[in-house]
């Protein structure tokens, strides 16, 4: 598992930067209805992508959350109100916002129960009428139909934190309705297979692998011997769902 304290510094330049965050930030915007006036971002790791929401829309007072000390810290010097807080735990009162944001976060909770008690606080702290937007199937988006997705078939995690049947079933038990849905292109994602192999050794496929023993070292090894080690495979789609709060 990848430490995300250490990760904040060069989180960034190796997530697709700025155009990966505008794309983003725009297709969340699209499903925050315009009436919203506070939105929290959870999991908001260094601030880039709640940057750029807050810039897309300015009357709408964007917040921020995140459980690491190094992201929160970053994120604090581009968003005004950051907090660190687990996202399972959130530290406002019931009924506080009119929207809320999971961008990238769901697929990373594989302890049990923790993606079920990410999406309750959000209905919490969600106003009726407000709406949760949340990236779903995120590994899934990935490498699709590539060489390197050939060679990850045979260790994929079982039963994604982040599956869309899953979000739609935990929403449901907590007074939230599917309300619309978008896609966006995660610029600079598509992989390279000597980036994929490195990825791998570090730990960085925790979500999508199930990596035991030898095997990290054997499927680096098949990736690095893929042809066009260095060319990078077509950047991933990345699918938002939105629920409105009974």
């Amino acid at each position: 598992m990848l430490d995300y304290e250490n990760e904040a510094a060069t989180y960034d330049a190796t997530r697709g930067g700025v155009p990966r965050a505008e794309a983003a930030a725009g297709a969340v915007l699209g499903l925050v209805p315009p009436a919203a006036r506070t939105l929290l971002d959870i999991g908001c790791g260094t601030g880039l992508v709640t940057e750029r929401i807050a810039a897309g829309r300015p009357r709408l007072r964007v917040f921020g959350s995140d459980a690491a000390h190094g992201m929160a810290r970053v994120a604090g010097q581009r968003v005004g109100g950051v907090v660190l807080a687990d996202a399972r735990r959130l530290p406002l009162p019931d009924a506080a916002v009119d929207a809320v944001t999971a961008v990238w976060l769901l697929h990373l909770l594989r302890e049990e129960g923790a993606a079920r008690a990410v999406v309750a606080q959000a209905a919490r702290v969600l106003r009726p009428g407000g709406v949760f937007v949340t990236t779903v199937d995120k590994d899934a988006a990935h490498d699709v139909g590539s060489d390197i997705d050939e060679a990850f078939a045979p260790y994929l995690a079982p039963s994604p934190s982040d599956m869309t049947e899953r979000i739609i079933e935990y929403g449901a038990a907590h007074g939230l309705d599917v309300a619309g849905s978008a896609v966006f292109r995660g610029h600079g994602q598509g992989w390279t297979p000597l980036n994929a192999a490195r990825g791998v050794r570090r730990g960085y496929f925790v979500s999508r692998l199930a990596l035991s023993g030898t095997n990290a070292e054997q499927l680096a090894q098949v990736l690095t011997a893929l042809p066009g080690p260095e060319h990078r495979r077509a950047d991933p789609e990345y699918r938002l769902l939105a629920f409105r709060r009974r």
